[in-house]
């Protein structure tokens, strides 16, 4: 089974577009979990045991474990240890956005797909296809190409005009015909560009879209949901971190992101 046809399956199965970002910060994580002898993965632990009846997708932003060296990377593994033991019916995605050449790509690719186990991870397409092959050759993971990002200087570079396009419809398109070989490409659009999304979406079809900012950085869910869906009502994971994390109810909170979105699907 292709980590596309797992995501399809977890959104039937839920009926719900919700992606859940596992990005701790002791500082803000509960009295019980940052008093632990391993507070990242407790925290997890706790968030995940209260949001997956509604979570497609758990994707943990690797800058959250790095910064915490080798108990960092530990904590990770005990994170991706106790989803694969608990809830190997949920997708998760490596948050690091990595980019190289392709030896270097090559180690990234075992790091995050063989000892970490994940089942995509995000990426960034400036050094091409060649570089990134050691991903895309993947056919077992997923490549979630970043496209339009949902920060606010995102215009920068990704605004500028190749072929009379701006760079991130080129990037959409050419992400669609020519790196999908293996159809396990998706792109990241954020819920903070909508009509972006909205093109984006005629470009790549039925290609699946992770879709950042809701929640914490503003992005409206009518917009994003009728925007960037496909044919099915599908084809979005639509990704918070913050504003369920940091709740004092995530359950209640993922919840409401899911009804909220499925009001649009």
């Amino acid at each position: 089974m292709s980590i596309i046809q797992k995501i399809n399956n977890r959104i039937t199965a839920i009926n719900s577009l919700v992606c859940v970002g596992l990005d701790p910060r002791p500082e803000q994580m509960p009295s019980f979990a940052s008093q632990s002898q391993e507070p990242l993965f407790t925290f997890n632990q706790h968030i995940i045991q209260q949001t997956h009846p509604f979570t497609v997708a758990y994707k943990p932003n690797m800058a959250f474990y790095e910064a915490y060296g080798q108990a960092g990377w530990r904590e990770l593994a005990l994170t991706m240890d106790y989803l694969r033991t608990h809830h190997a019916d949920i997708v998760t995605i490596c948050d690091a956005k990595r980019a190289d050449i392709g030896s270097t790509n090559e180690a990234y690719a075992k790091a995050i797909f063989d000892d970490l186990g994940f089942d995509a991870v995000t990426l960034h397409p400036y050094l091409g296809k060649e570089a990134l092959e050691p991903f895309l050759q993947r056919a077992d993971k997923a490549n979630i190409i970043l496209c339009r990002t949902s920060n606010q200087g995102a215009g920068e570079f990704q605004d500028l005009r190749v072929d009379g396009k701006p760079l991130w419809e080129y990037v959409a398109q050419h992400v669609t015909s020519s790196w999908n070989t293996h159809q396990n490409c998706m792109l990241v659009v954020g819920a903070t560009y909508p009509n972006e999304l909205g093109r984006i979406r005629e470009i790549v079809g039925e290609m699946p879209i992770l879709v950042p900012g809701v929640g914490a950085q503003g992005g409206d869910v009518a917009q994003t949901v009728t925007q960037g869906k496909d044919a099915h009502g599908r084809g979005l994971l639509i990704s918070a971190s913050r504003s369920i994390i940091y709740d004092e109810n995530p359950a209640q909170t993922a919840q409401t992101l899911r009804d909220d979105i499925n009001i649009y699907r």
